[in-house]
């Protein structure tokens, strides 16, 4: 929930630092996709730390596997 009343947006971002994206898609006559993507670096370093993780478990796995 924010402070902000509805339909107003803050004078400055949160993030100085945050990237948006948005795009629409249309597919023929009938099918319209639309889609947005924020991102801040904050965001990037959490994202690498769990691909670490994951990929870290993964190479475990596959060692116990073998053996």
């Amino acid at each position: 929930m924010t402070d902000e009343p509805d339909g107003q947006t803050p004078a400055t971002p949160y993030h100085p630092e945050e990237m948006r994206a948005t795009w629409d898609l249309r597919v023929g006559k009938n099918i319209t996709l639309q889609g947005s993507a924020r991102w801040t670096p904050a965001g990037v370093v959490t994202a690498g730390i769990a691909a670490s993780a994951i990929l870290l478990s993964i190479a475990a796995l596959v060692r116990a596997r073998r053996s």
